[in-house]
């Protein structure tokens, strides 16, 4: 697919500021709640509706920030419509994008009123599947890669839209350099079935290369080389990244038992990531992305909004955090305006 990154990065940074950040802990469900009008009012408003809406949601694997992205949608539109008046058929594919395909069909025989996909893989396979029921994507990082988009505008357009979980890249590039000045090799770890950790690692690659980095890429192609590869970059790497990636997300423990060893920290694309295996990050809060899709979900479905039309909205805030028992493993005091990633 030909695009412009340069285009892409920007208009993404642009709607971020203008769209939910922190953590992925779902303990933000007040504060979410708050941020959006949520009140008794709202749900007395979407029960008036007298409809009962069935939802499929299909998540590509567990960890804590899809399952933080799933409870905050379903937290919304449950506190809009009314418990009584939305049903969640919720299933997770285990990594697998075959069960996406046999859950994303099984929604579609069952005719839901919506889908929730859950990350790419399940994004991809419901635009495959069906072009009448509404799609909205949330923890996926480009729609434009996603969905094989070369004109990008910011709206999917048909019967799609959704949230993008992209952390402004330039502001990663800068973290790595704000920590590491002194760093020379930075080592790319991600999997490379997964096209939105392409498309990050293509854009932080340049960002790097401009900001004199030797930068060198580590690709993984499922679980099963996770630690062979983490070990090749631990080996050559000053400081290694890893993009907001399920694959890696899923395997946190692998990559520490390679890289605390040997010494090497890693800046992650997510907090989930940082928690297991890094040092630092720049994240947002998956429980208000999800929640932000779930009040998407609620004006296609109760105010008759045309999600043709709907943009992919982002999260407004990110915040720089440190894993402080990694830090002091390997010997390093975060600067000013960090926060620790609670325990």
């Amino acid at each position: 697919m030909k695009k412009s990154v340069s285009l892409l990065v920007a208009a993404a940074m642009a709607m971020s500021l203008a769209a939910c950040g922190g953590s992925a802990s779902t303990a933000e469900t007040s504060s979410a709640a708050e941020s959006t009008g949520t009140t008794a009012e709202t749900s007395a408003a979407g029960a008036e509706t007298g409809q009962t809406y069935r939802i499929g949601i299909c998540q590509l694997v567990q960890h804590d920030a899809l399952d933080a992205a799933t409870q905050g949608f379903k937290d919304a539109l449950t506190e809009k419509l009314g418990a009584d008046n939305v049903t969640f058929d919720e299933q997770n594919a285990s990594g697998d994008t075959a069960n996406c395909s046999t859950i994303i069909n099984g929604f579609v025989s069952a005719d839901v009123d919506l889908i929730l996909a859950n990350a790419t893989a399940p994004l991809q396979t419901a635009t495959q599947a069906t072009s009448d029921i509404p799609i909205l994507g949330t923890s996926v990082t480009d729609y434009a890669t996603a969905l094989d988009i070369s004109d990008w505008s910011g709206t999917v357009g048909g019967n799609v839209s959704g949230t993008s979980d992209l952390a402004p890249l330039d502001q990663q590039a800068e973290m790595i350099q704000e920590l590491f000045p002194d760093a020379v090799n930075v080592g790319l770890l991600y999997c490379s079935a997964e096209a939105n950790s392409v498309y990050q690692c293509d854009v932080m690659e340049g960002y790097l290369a401009d900001a004199g980095y030797t930068v060198t890429r580590y690709a993984f192609t499922d679980t099963n080389d996770v630690t062979s590869v983490a070990q090749t970059a631990a080996d050559a790497s000053d400081v290694i990244y890893i993009p907001t990636d399920n694959t890696a997300a899923s395997n946190t423990e692998a990559i520490a038992n390679v890289v605390l060893p040997a010494k090497v920290p890693v800046i992650a694309g997510e907090e989930g990531i940082c928690k297991g295996c890094g040092v630092a990050t720049l994240s947002i809060s998956y429980y208000d992305l999800g929640y932000q899709t779930g009040t998407m979900a609620y004006q296609i479905l109760a105010e008759g909004a045309d999600i043709s039309t709907m943009p992919v909205e982002f999260a407004p805030n990110v915040t720089k955090k440190y894993n402080a028992a990694n830090c002091e493993a390997l010997g390093l005091t975060p600067p000013e305006g960090y926060e620790a990633i609670a325990e």
